[in-house]
């Protein structure tokens, strides 16, 4: 059964795919997701208050 986010299969492949196939495809996808949040580490640390002092006139 494919998951709704699966992209359609090619119409001319012939064949569905095959539960190894489908698991296989499933790690990949969950590997990449993993790098991709690793890679965007720490962008949820929040924003330094710090606002520098006005320059003395």
């Amino acid at each position: 059964m494919p998951n709704r986010k699966d992209p359609p299969r090619s119409p001319d492949d012939g064949r569905a795919e095959t539960e190894h196939e489908r698991r296989e495809r499933e790690i990949h996808e969950s590997e990449n997701q993993d790098e991709a949040l690793e890679e965007t580490f720490p962008a949820s640390d929040p924003v330094s208050p710090f606002i520098p002092a006005k320059t003395p006139e």
